[in-house]
């Protein structure tokens, strides 16, 4: 069988990452930035009030409790050049720009709110209240690194050095595509023989939390044609394909025996369990990447974990390997078969890790409850509890 490094080496040398697009800040959002981008100015851009208040000199305040003359208000927004002399103060609001000649704010809550004359309660030293030019940026500087992914804080500082637009690798299109005779849409009544349809939702709902953007294409009977034609169908839209189920060793193996004869889609034992069958390959005059999945939904789930996350990464530009592990302590004896390498569902707790109540592959329930993925190597058959093991949060 083939070992899971080596599949995943392959599936990484043979997808590439997206191309670069400039996209409207409002598409922006999850995807991973092509450029590094430099603020055109310093942030703030002038010193300005980061309270409503009243500018003043600090020396003119260091007495307080002290009267005041206001002089006039200044807003947010304000344009005009003000400034103030000795022993006299402006109001001033939150954002607004700092008078020449004022080095501190004192907040309304230390006066008696006057507008035309003030007292002040508590002094207020030099920089008190006031957002230097500069202090968040310097101008030119670098704010975000090429390979950052978007998420709404990034979005915010795009926005704030004055990008309308952005070069991105863009989320990759995923089309996930079921199949079996027995599969019912959920929401319809079950026939006799039938089980409803999981695993599209879930791996389309993998490809959304992995930063791409996944489209469920239903589910197709075990006619290796029918297949083919939805297949076709779908690539338009896609970077990629997930497909679940049709893959076994036994009869009415649909994808297999539809993809296996175009050469360039390979179906092989992965030394691993659950999940041993996989296939792997392109499809496609645009050679789309497409992941065979076993059908079994624990299967196709913790494939995707070790296979198809990392792929999806390397198509956004980022790092991509074996997802990272933690170690953690057992509280339970361990078994698992010689020759694979096992990810049995757990439940992550600090440093131990606990297995779920079922471990089949057909058991989506006892998935649904883990948040770990406990993983035994190969060459290990036994562990007691309080082994340390290594564990994939999930």
């Amino acid at each position: 069988m083939k070992p899971v490094d080596r599949h995943l080496a392959d599936i990484l040398a043979t997808v590439q990452p997206l191309a670069p697009l400039e996209v409207e800040l409002e598409r922006a959002l999850g995807c991973v930035l092509a450029e590094d981008v430099s603020s055109p100015v310093p942030l703030p851009p002038f010193d300005n009030s980061a309270m409503d208040g009243y500018a003043v000199r600090a020396e003119d305040v260091a007495d307080a409790p002290i009267s005041l003359p206001v002089i006039e208000d200044i807003a947010a927004g304000d344009g005009e050049l003000r400034a103030i002399g000795p022993g006299l103060v402006t109001r001033i609001m939150t954002g607004a720009p700092l008078p020449a000649g004022a080095d501190a704010v004192v907040p309304v809550e230390w006066t008696d709110g006057g507008t035309t004359r003030v007292t002040i309660h508590k002094p207020a030293g030099p920089g008190h209240a006031v957002r230097r030019a500069g202090e968040d940026v310097k101008g030119g500087d670098v704010v975000l690194r090429e390979g950052t992914r978007i998420g709404a804080a990034q979005l915010g500082i795009l926005a704030g050095v004055g990008r309308r637009r952005v070069t991105v690798r863009p989320r990759p299109r995923v089309v996930v595509l079921s199949t079996g005779a027995e599969l019912a849409e959920p929401g319809s009544p079950l026939a006799p023989g039938q089980i409803w349809e999981s695993n599209s939702f879930m791996l389309a709902a993998a490809v959304r939390e992995a930063g791409g953007e996944g489209f469920r294409a239903g589910a197709v009977t075990d006619d290796p044609q029918v297949f083919l034609d939805r297949l076709d169908a779908q690539l338009v839209r896609a970077d990629a394909v997930i497909t679940s189920g049709g893959v076994s060793m036994g009869a009415y193996e649909p994808v297999k025996e539809a993809l296996s004869p175009l050469g360039t889609v390979s179906f092989e034992k992965v030394a691993m369990q659950p999940g041993m069958p996989q296939g792997f390959g392109v499809v496609g005059p645009d050679e789309v990447p497409i992941f065979a999945l076993p059908g079994n939904p624990v299967s196709s789930f913790v494939s995707f974990i070790l296979f198809v996350r990392p792929a999806l990464r390397r198509m956004q530009g980022l790092p991509a390997s074996l997802p990272e592990t933690v170690r953690a302590t057992t509280t339970a004896a361990l078994r698992s078969p010689s020759g694979r390498r096992s990810y049995l569902r757990g439940v992550l707790s600090g440093t131990t890790v606990d297995t779920v109540r079922g471990q089949g592959s057909h058991q989506l329930a006892a998935l649904a409850s883990a948040n770990a993925l406990v993983v035994v190597p190969e060459e290990v058959t036994e562990l007691p509890a309080g082994a340390e093991v290594e564990v994939i949060p999930l």
